[in-house]
């Protein structure tokens, strides 16, 4: 079928800020999207919030909307683009993860996409109704005779029927201003209405409990990553789960489900044409049983353990799925589970879009999921495409074939949240995740875990709690049986114990065939700690196969790394590279996507089939898998890094290991290594790439800290840097130098020292003084950082956080010492400590340089106080308190660190200004996580232009002249806290936000108000605010109290705010703090009484006082401001939110104004 011309509009809506479930994949699906539809002709309308996102690039779609993901907006969206040109106009809501599909429906059940014409395309609403509402999608599978687990579903439909019907009916009676008030009240009720539909709807849980039993899987409708879901093993945990899943689900309804834990898991990537062509790209299997997420759990590629039988019929399965949900057209992803015992198949779900999943599946086959399916949305047939991947050698309807194995391995930041369960449930809590290739499971599985950049060099020794406490075999079985980020070690390490595989299966369940290839590694390595390395090449090549690092070998046959190199190098055991083409070598492709192998070949030397070009090459290495502190801000710089330098004539070439980035898209540069981001790994890509051409140098300053702790290695070994030097990266690390450079330039920075031992930190605070900020060097996200009050702070820093830093190899070394453990690490990488600056301003400034000119591109003015992780904090640019002579001045000294750091490329500085002195808090001669949101704010392709002079362009070639913005932009953060009951909420110098939300407008309060709105929270239009502040914010609070009471709203306090704001004439209300008594404050908030928080407090006892106020905030989706600074803008920002209709534009029209 040629493609539609119908339509010459289409609508793509993103997915929002990254969150835990949903993360930058759909950047990479949502780029694919804009681009294929551009080419065929299509004008392209995007809205998303997520400024850190390539799709929000401004040259990609015809309009960019950088806007919040809500109906509302999306359709003032909508009614501003429908008729931009003559023509039909569609919706793709297939390619924003659940964000889109929710907001899609949305706005077909508020007659939006009746009123203005817009036709859904990719998806039905029927289909996306029917595959997302548990009860219609159990129906289904019934109808076509597939069995799903036995299920009861909790809703509170009825009553919503009764309440529309009333509505309804009303609304006949009435016209003009009389309609237009029942309208406005329909609205405000919403919030009353929820409460009443999850309270039915929790009646309707507690009849299924006694139906289904215990345990029970409790699955949210409508959801992502399986929010607010979970497994509940007793009734408490069962009313806490189903309390927490009502509130999570935009349609209030659960499904309480039998439990099928231990079960095998299974996944089918599965596309469809209008025709009916449906194809499998990819079989998954979950390594871990039933019971974990499938973003949480090891999965691999093509499933392992099938029979060809067995595969057959989940294929058939799979197909039929589609066909009566109704997916006509575009990738869906349908789940299984599969009993061992006796091989019964039952549908777990499915997903009527591009998912975690097709991102996964798109890069372990090079089959473009997200492409394909937008060319279907718009007609086409998959007989009708070419696979890009082949050179077009075979059409899409070609079934892609591997013969490699791929394996994904999900990365925790369980560090980050102090006394959340590392048990892994139904609900997801990964933050990212790696994937290698290899030709065996065994391979690609260790090439994954050391590409994890956790320390692992492969299957590592681990020790496992309990063990030595007189119950040994008991510690083992529940450390197997506890689902966790580490049980693949703990497997291992009962290995090592003697436990047999059948043993361990019996524990965690994982299939046999998988606990033997493992026992195939545990055996070897212990080969290698009996007999050392091998002394020919065929031993050597054997261990290699098995997917070993050097790293490893080193460990194993007690040697260092660099020896067990230079004698596999002298034995000429080199990995050979072999290309992603999707049909298993059938048909010779061009494209150069590659992975290393060490396969043993049957006879000869293993063919490689890197090719390497004659071309100027420059090498951009990655960022590895996402973690908090070092996310997809950072692929956005490596991706314009390639874009720049393919333009300016090299060939780009991407290392990277992160299957949900646009950087490892196989047409982002022009040869793209999928390989772990190790020294080893890394050093043989360069040698491979050095046997032909010139390499002119790598990039190292864009993948965040992954690659900078690469380039001493790379320097050793002669490897041209581009860009800052890495002798110049360490200089702004190392506190001594640091703070030479800072005195020979007159620049002030906070009383601060060094200590590189506990002895050594101790005496340091003690001259220093209280409070002070701690933290390790070279670190990233502020890991590990802290502001130390007391002096029994210190102690429990010294003695309880850092030995969670310890590696491995030093715990063994010092194995009941913890002070020698800690002075082992300090020795080599001190204690940073720095007096603490209270009430100061804090300020980001992002600057390029080439080594002899500087050129300031944005300064930001952090929201939050100084003392809050910069990626955590809000902030507005241009800076909205800061006067002409502050910025000039903080100008002057970006230009001079700059020049005195010898930066060349991209620069990041920040400051706090306290009584009108500037402070060096930090320098960063690298990229940095802003420059996303200063490019899109200031419209200058910041990534790009740095990228070209680190390749040796000047840059006043570029002609930058300093925008005179007539717009604000706000960049706020977005937090995980909902995904970790028991975690406290508030904010510090040790990042926790996994993503950010952008809010642009002529206004400051408009701009935070849309920032607001984008990151998920509920902007509250009436109700009460609550206002419990220390004793040095009431003076500043009062204003803002002032303003919301004018807006109408109450005002409730604890007693000493309460006086106050009494004193200053606003009316206020007293409640009890929590030790007072009952009803308190989290009765209010429980009871749905308070609809915004404004809590500011000092000092552990007090933060641990108010902990459960914000954990009842954060369930009951109450905002929540933890400073001063926040709360006053969020009332400018509610102000600005009720004073009128947002107004949308495109980031384009900003850009023409300046």
């Amino acid at each position: 079928m040629p493609k539609r011309t119908d339509i010459t509009t289409i609508l793509i809506i993103g997915a929002g800020p990254i969150v835990i479930g949903q993360a930058c994949e759909f950047d990479y699906s949502g780029t694919q999207a804009v681009k294929t539809l551009k080419e065929e002709g299509y004008r392209i309308v995007l809205v998303n919030s997520n400024p850190a996102t390539i799709m929000t690039d401004p040259e990609l779609a015809d309009a960019t909307y950088i806007e919040p993901i809500t109906p509302e907006i999306v359709a003032k969206i909508i009614e501003k683009e429908r008729h931009v040109i003559p023509g039909g106009f569609a919706l793709l809501p297939t390619m924003g993860g659940q964000t889109a599909l929710n907001c899609a429906l949305s706005l077909r059940r508020q007659g939006t996409l009746e009123k203005f014409h817009v036709e859904m395309i990719g998806a039905t609403a029927d289909a996306i109704d029917k595959a997302e509402d548990r009860q219609l999608f159990r129906e289904a599978m019934t109808k076509i005779g597939l069995e799903t687990p036995k299920s009861r579903l909790a809703n509170a439909s009825a009553l919503k029927k009764s309440f529309r019907d009333k509505y309804l009916a009303e609304r006949e009676k009435l016209s003009g201003a009389a309609l237009e008030e029942l309208e406005r009240q329909w609205t405000l009720g919403e919030s009353d209405r929820r409460k009443r539909y999850q309270e039915y709807a929790f009646g309707q849980a507690m009849m299924a409990l006694s139906e289904i039993g215990l345990p029970a899987i409790i699955r949210p409708s409508f959801t992502m990553g399986g929010t607010g879901g979970g497994i509940a093993y007793n009734k408490e945990e069962f009313l806490d789960i189903i309390e927490r899943g009502l509130d999570a689900s935009p349609t209030n309804e659960v499904l309480i489900e039998e439990s099928v834990l231990g079960w095998k898991e299974y996944e089918m990537e599965v596309v469809r044409d209008k025709k009916d062509n449906c194809i499998i790209v990819c079989s998954i299997e979950n390594l871990d049983p039933m019971g974990v997420h499938t973003g949480d759990s090891i999965t691999v590629a093509p499933a392992l353990t099938l029979t060809d039988k067995e595969y057959q019929i989940m294929r058939d399965a799979s197909l039929a799925v589609l066909r009566e949900i109704g997916v006509e057209t575009g990738g869906s992803n349908v789940q299984f589970g599969v009993n061992p015992d006796d091989g019964r198949m039952v549908v777990i779900e499915m997903n009527p879009r591009v998912s975690r999943s097709s991102a996964l599946a798109s890069k372990a086959t090079g089959f473009p999921i997200a492409k394909v399916a937008a060319k279907l949305a718009v007609g086409y047939t998959l007989d009708e495409i070419a696979n890009d991947i082949t050179g077009g050698a075979t059409p899409a309807s070609f079934e892609p074939t591997i013969d490699y194995v791929v394996t994904k391995v999900p990365r925790f930041a369980f560090e980050k949240f102090p006394g959340a369960s590392t048990t892994l449930t139904t609900s997801m809590k990964s933050v990212g995740e790696v994937m290698a290739i290899g030709r065996t499971f065994q391979e690609s599985l260790q090439k994954a875990l050391r590409g994890l950049e956790t320390g692992l060099t492969g299957l590592d020794e681990i020790e496992i709690e309990g063990l030595g406490q007189h119950d040994d075999k008991n510690a083992i079985r529940a450390a197997l049986g506890t689902p966790t980020p580490n049980r693949l070690l703990q497997v291992a390490q009962a290995m090592r114990l003697g436990w047999s595989n059948e043993d361990i299966f019996n524990s965690c369940k994982i299939d046999p065939w998988f606990l033997g290839e493992m026992r195939g590694i545990v055996d070897m390595e212990e080969k290698v700690r009996k007999n050392g390395l091998p002394g020919n090449a065929f031993g050597m090549r054997t261990l290699k196969a098995m997917g070993f690092s050097d790293a490893r070998l080193a460990v194993l046959a007690d040697t260092t790394e660099a020896e067990v190199t230079a004698k596999r190098h002298a034995l000429d055991v080199r990995p050979v590279y072999k290309r992603i083409d999707t049909c298993a070598a059938e048909f010779a492709s061009p494209t150069a996507y590659m992975y290393s192998t060490y396969e043993a070949p049957f006879a000869g030397a293993p063919a490689d089939e890197s090719t390497p070009s004659d071309k100027k090459k420059v090498i951009i290495l990655g960022g590895g898998p996402n973690r908090i502190g070092q996310g997809i801000e950072f692929d956005y710089c490596c991706c314009h890094a390639c874009f720049a330098l393919h333009d300016a004539g090299y060939e780009s070439i991407m290392v990277n290991c992160n299957p949900e980035t646009v950087s490892t898209d196989y047409d982002t540069a022009d040869r793209l290594y999928f390989e772990p981001l190790t020294a080893e790994d890394v050093l043989e890509i360069i040698a491979k790439e050095r046997t032909n051409g010139t390499l002119h140098g790598v990039i190292v300053q864009f993948g965040g800290q992954t690659p900078l702790k690469l380039a001493r290695a790379l320097e050793a070994a002669e490897v041209p840097i581009l860009g800052t030097s890495p002798d110049a990266i360490d200089l702004a690390e190392d506190r001594d130098r640091f703070k030479r450079v800072l005195d020979k330039l007159r620049l002030k920075q906070p009383k601060n020292g060094i200590a590189y031992s506990v002895e050594q930190a101790r005496l340091v605070s003690a001259d220093l003084g209280l409070p002070l900020v701690v933290r390790p060097s070279y670190v990233l996200g502020g890991r590990a950082m802290q502001i130390i009050r007391e002096e029994n702070q210190l102690n429990d820093y010294l003695l309880g956080t850092l030995p969670e830093l310890v590696p491995a190899d030093v715990k063994a070394r010092y194995p009941n010492d913890k002070t020698g453990q800690i002075n082992t690490v300090l020795g080599k990488n001190p204690l940073l400590f720095d007096r603490y600056l209270s009430d100061a301003t804090e300020i980001d400034v992002d600057c390029l340089c080439d080594g002899k000119d500087t050129f300031i591109v944005g300064i930001m003015e952090h929201i939050e106080e100084a003392g809050i992780h910069s990626g955590d904090s809000a902030c507005s640019l241009p800076p909205h308190s800061l006067d002409a002579k502050m910025i000039e001045e903080l100008e002057r000294q970006t230009r001079e660190l700059a020049l005195g750091l010898d930066v060349v490329g991209l620069m990041n500085v920040q400051y706090a200004i306290k009584d009108g002195e500037i402070y060096v808090l930090e320098v960063n001669p690298r990229a940095s996580r802003t420059v996303p949101f200063v490019a899109k704010v200031v419209g200058t392709p910041v990534a790009k232009i740095a990228a070209r002079i680190m390749a040796g362009e000047k840059l006043a070639d570029f002609g930058l002249k300093k925008a005179q913005l007539k717009h604000v932009g706000v960049k706020e953060s977005v937090f995980p806290f909902a995904r970790f009951p028991g975690v406290d909420t508030v904010l510090g110098p040790e990042m926790r936000s996994t993503g950010e939300v952008m809010g642009i407008d002529r206004s400051f309060a408009v701009a935070f108000a849309k920032s607001q709105l984008g990151g998920g929270t509920r902007v509250p239009r009436k109700g009460t605010v609550f206002v419990s502040v220390r004793e040095s914010d009431k003076t500043r609070i009062a204003e803002a109290v002032r303003e919301l009471h004018s807006l109408g709203f109450k005002v409730l306090a604890t007693s000493g705010t309460q006086r106050f704001l009494t004193d200053q004439g606003i009316p206020t209300e007293k409640v009890n703090k929590v030790l007072e008594g009952r009803p308190h404050i989290v009765d209010a908030i429980t009871n749905g009484d308070v609809q915004l928080v404004f809590n500011t407090t000092e000092g552990p006892q007090a933060l641990a006082d108010s902990r459960s106020l914000r954990r009842a905030a954060l369930l009951h989706k109450v905002p929540y401001y933890t400073t001063l600074s926040g709360a006053v803008a969020a009332a400018q920002g509610i102000r600005a939110y009720l004073g009128g209709d947002l107004e949308v534009r495109t980031l384009q029209s900003y850009f023409s104004e300046t």
